[in-house]
């Protein structure tokens, strides 16, 4: 039996089975890979931000952008997974000190707002991307959950993100050489996203 990351039985999946629980009651991983890209991406354009200050740019965002993509899929949406994961030799934050160390994180947001130039804010944006990335506060959906918290980030600091048409290994390199210190290409790619 494949699993993604690394569990073999958690309280999330269904017994004997690496599938998630789901509202669904979907036990094939295919199936409900694409259930989930369909709820999500109805949900995602359904979205309108209450954003009104950068501070808002907060842990509880980013739980009520993932419960926004994933309130029909998942019971736990919006919700910090309780279990330890891990995708091949990637093991990502231990789940007691998520809060600590998303906080930490977060607490370098409001100062964004004062840094120029480009390059240099792009730089602390691919850093805060890649440590939050790492911690992977939830279960499942953490990528789309922040890609989707940075875009409304993004925009809120008078700029356009426009995700770059590469393959999906070309990105989960540019996390694994993140995850191993080596920003260059994550900064590659957010930085020909970013445009003012």
């Amino acid at each position: 039996m494949h699993d993604k990351y690394g569990v073999t039985q958690d309280s999330y999946c269904y017994k004997n089975s690496d599938v998630l629980k789901n509202k669904l009651n979907i036990q094939d991983c295919d199936q409900l890979a694409e259930a989930e890209l369909a709820f999500a991406a109805v949900r995602y354009s359904e979205y309108s931000s209450l954003i009104t200050c950068v501070q808002d740019f907060n842990l509880e965002h980013l739980k009520h952008l993932h419960y926004q993509l994933f309130q029909d899929v998942y019971t736990w949406a919006g919700e910090i997974r309780d279990v330890d994961i891990s995708k091949g030799n990637t093991r990502f934050c231990t789940c007691t000190r998520i809060n600590a160390e998303s906080e930490r994180q977060f607490s370098r947001i409001p100062k964004l707002e004062i840094i120029n130039p480009k390059d240099i804010l792009i730089e602390e944006l691919t850093d805060i991307f890649c440590e939050l990335n790492i911690i992977h506060p939830f279960r499942e959906g953490n990528g789309r959950a922040l890609r989707f918290f940075f875009e409304e980030l993004i925009f809120y600091l008078g700029m356009n993100i426009n995700w770059p048409d590469i393959s999906k290994e070309e990105w989960i390199k540019a996390n694994i050489l993140g995850y191993h210190g080596d920003l260059r290409l994550l900064h590659k790619i957010l930085n020909g996203a970013i445009s003012p």
